[in-house]
C-alpha cells in the first residue's frame, strides 16, 4: 500500500482547507507506518518511554472518538484502549497488538468523524462536552485541534520512524 498525501488547494474555501490539512495529517501518519512490520510498528521510541508509531495511531483513533463522537455528537462511545486503570492504555502494546487491528479501527474512527462532523456547520456548536471542562466547541475549533494534534505527533512518528529504519521525509 502506498499512502497518497495531497494538500489541500491554494484557493480552497475554508472548510475544505480545514478539511484538507486534517487529511493530510491523518495521511501523513499511516505514511510514517507504511512498510513496517508488527513488531517494527510496536517498537518503542526510546527506554523509558512506551511511545510506538502504533501507538500513536491508536491514540489517534480514541482521539478521534473522542472528539468527533463524545463532544461533537454526544454519542456515548466509551474508550476502545484505554481504561480508568490504565489511562495511557493505547500506549501499552503486547505481541498479540497487530497493525491490522490498530489501522482498521483507526480507520473506522476518522470514518464516523467524516459523518458527525459532515452533519455541522463550521459555527455549530457540539452537542456533547469537554469531559473534563464542560467546555462546548465550535467545529471550526475541533478541525484546528485535531490538525495541531495530528501535526504534534507527525512529529513523535518521523522520529520513531527513523530511529527504526533510518527512513525520513517531510
Amino acid at each position: 500500500m502506498t499512502t497518497q498525501r495531497a494538500e489541500p488547494a491554494t484557493t480552497a474555501d475554508e472548510r475544505s482547507m480545514l478539511e484538507g490539512w486534517l487529511d493530510y495529517h491523518r495521511q501523513t501518519l499511516a505514511w510514517k507506518c507504511e512498510g513496517l512490520t508488527d513488531a517494527q510498528l510496536r517498537t518503542a521510541s526510546v527506554e523509558p518511554s512506551t511511545l510506538s508509531l502504533m501507538g500513536l495511531v491508536r491514540h489517534m483513533a480514541e482521539v478521534e472518538r473522542s472528539w468527533f463522537r463524545r463532544v461533537l455528537a454526544d454519542e456515548d462511545a466509551g474508550p476502545i484502549y484505554y481504561s480508568e486503570a490504565d489511562p495511557d492504555g493505547e500506549f501499552r502494546l503486547t505481541e498479540a497488538d497487530t497493525w491490522q487491528e490498530a489501522h482498521g479501527t483507526w480507520q473506522a474512527e476518522i470514518e464516523k468523524s467524516r459523518q458527525n462532523a459532515a452533519r455541522f456547520g463550521l459555527d455549530d456548536i457540539t452537542v456533547g462536552k469537554h469531559r473534563r471542562t464542560g467546555e462546548r466547541f465550535n467545529l471550526r475549533w475541533l478541525y484546528t485541534h485535531m490538525i495541531e494534534e495530528y501535526a504534534r505527533h507527525n512529529g513523535h512518528a518521523d522520529l520513531i520512524r527513523e530511529r527504526i529504519d533510518g527512513v525520513t521525509g517531510d
